[in-house]
């Protein structure tokens, strides 16, 4: 059983947008010559998350009224208070509830996707950032 790792980093600017991670995750299992197993995708932030979705504009921009309305942003959050400076109270919270990592599996060198389904970054913090993500391939 083989395990290869990856590292990307993608810029984003923040503020619940998102970024389609499909074609560069598929291009690494490709390289990789693999045919079978486990994709593990994990973010190393804590106001970012991985997803999966159907990227289409309607449904990036639904995603964006979710988060604003399920966790808005408030400077009154304690993680704000306490922390002079910081106004990403909500995006950690965010990505609490979104969390970091996906683990998708992979069968005659194909990543098991639904019709559908894309692999995404959504960066929840207040400003442009690089988020760094790791790609670990597990399979033979």
């Amino acid at each position: 059983m083989a395990v290869i790792t990856h590292y990307l980093n993608i810029s984003m600017t923040g503020h619940s947008t998102i970024e389609n991670l499909t074609k560069p995750i598929h291009d690494l299992l490709a390289e990789s010559g693999l045919q079978s197993g486990m994709l593990t995708l994990f973010v190393q932030h804590t106001t970012a998350s991985v997803m999966i979705i159907e990227d289409e504009p309607g449904i990036r921009a639904d995603t964006k009224t979710f988060w604003d309305r399920t966790i808005p942003a408030d400077p009154l959050l304690e993680h704000n208070t306490r922390n002079a400076g910081e106004d990403n109270g909500h995006s950690h919270l965010r990505g609490q509830l979104q969390g970091p990592s996906l683990t998708i599996p992979f069968v005659n060198g194909s990543l098991t996707l639904g019709t559908w389904q894309q692999l995404v970054l959504i960066d929840f913090d207040t400003r442009p950032r690089t988020r760094n993500l790791v790609v670990q391939l597990l399979g033979e």
